[in-house]
């Protein structure tokens, strides 16, 4: 087989490459090494900046999302028992930020590439990357107990943190930067109507963090920082309830509408960046390359920037035959990335509890979020790294 672009990973970023190149008339073929419903069945983030939406727009599979999604101009941080609210609309001249699970652009993104009749290989086993760094590159992989070979003329790693695509990466071309939270995330998934009109909750306390985040008008996803050596099953959904609403100020605790957690399960935080994202005729994108810690919301987002300069530097050889894009990709896509992950790391530096914050590094929080509040201009910087950074940044 042969194909323009092979793509490792069926996730969003693989998903949305696979229709942007499609839309340019560039032929494509995804690989998967699990299934359509494995895939669909990750509980992910679903804060959408403008770029992100404006790409899965142009992708043309935007009108389930603007009928569904829910946008938002405001985001609430909740300390010392009190809340305040941050007009990020009103302080980034108009940009907002739109709440729509990842789920569903998942979802969205496979009928697109189904109704078009594009190849996706699901349930591929054995999947490997060769000749990357030659212009004939090779993925190889089984299915249904056949052997396949499929060349192309690039390889685009789309298939996460613990895919194929870096691991395949000799020893000494790339340098990982890494850093992990000494704590992680119980997360649930209820469908009960979001405690604030706003998309996103952030709450600071004694007790640790805690996050209240929409999914949609019914249904809600919740946080309450915890030890890494919890187990979800060790917490009962009354337990979990209780522990939220002693986060919060009263009057939005009172307000938790609570119901049967669909799921359950503990996240651990890390930030995480591997340079560079391009060797010879193969590119990472998306969690291949980068992690954040969730509290920016910037996951997704940072894939569909990664997916949006590669697609550009495909479209741009094609047609005008010219590697410039391609030469600059992975320039590009960590110029913004690196700025994500500060904004990230600081956001999960004044949000939670570390085992040294003791009381002093409690009220060092608290002051630094009353300055944040009061202030224009640390509101502003917050606004507009929340909606999202220019896609033209410099280094």
């Amino acid at each position: 087989m042969r194909t323009q672009v092979a793509i490792i990973g069926a996730g969003p970023s693989g998903l949305l490459l696979g229709q942007l190149l499609h839309k340019a008339g560039i032929d494509n073929i995804i690989i998967e090494r699990q299934s359509p419903d494995y895939v669909l069945g990750r509980i992910r983030a679903g804060i959408l900046e403008q770029t992100t939406v404006d790409m899965l727009r142009e992708a043309g599979v935007g009108p389930r999302m603007d009928a569904e999604g829910v946008v938002h101009h405001s985001i609430e941080l909740v300390f010392s028992g009190v809340r305040h609210a941050i007009d990020v609309h009103g302080l980034t001249n108009g940009k907002v930020v739109t709440a729509y699970g990842q789920t569903e652009v998942t979802r969205d993104l496979m009928d697109a590439r189904s109704a078009a009749g594009l190849t996706t290989v699901y349930q591929a086993a054995d999947v490997s990357v060769h000749d990357f760094d030659s212009e004939h590159p090779k993925v190889r992989y089984q299915k249904d107990g056949q052997n396949f070979e499929l060349e192309c003329d690039f390889i685009a790693g789309c298939d996460g943190f613990h895919g194929i695509c870096r691991a395949s990466v000799p020893d000494g071309a790339i340098t990982e930067y890494e850093k992990v939270y000494p704590f992680g995330w119980l997360g649930v998934l209820a469908d009960v109507p979001p405690v604030s009109p706003h998309a996103i909750v952030y709450g600071n306390s004694e007790r640790g963090f805690s996050l209240c985040s929409m999914r949609s008008l019914t249904r809600s996803r919740y946080y309450v920082q915890c030890p890494l050596t919890d187990k979800a099953e060790d917490w009962s959904d009354q337990r979990f309830w209780d522990e939220l609403r002693s986060r919060l100020d009263p009057d939005l605790a009172e307000r938790i509408v609570t119901g049967p957690t669909l799921e359950k399960s503990i996240a651990p935080l890390r930030s995480f960046v591997a340079e560079p994202m391009r060797f010879g005729r193969m590119f990472l994108a998306g969690d291949a390359a980068h992690i954040v810690p969730p509290t920016g919301a910037k996951g997704l987002n940072l894939a569909a920037s990664d997916v949006k300069y590669l697609s550009s530097a495909f479209i741009e050889f094609y047609a005008e035959k010219s590697a410039a894009g391609i030469d600059t990709y992975s320039q590009r896509a960590l110029a913004r990335i690196w700025k994500a992950e500060r904004f990230s790391w600081w956001l999960t530096t004044l949000m939670h509890k570390f085992p040294d914050t003791g009381a002093f590094g409690q009220r060092m929080q608290e002051a630094e979020l009353e300055y944040l509040v009061n202030s224009t201009a640390a509101s502003t910087v917050v606004a507009e790294n929340y909606v999202g950074l220019p896609l033209n940044l410099g280094r």
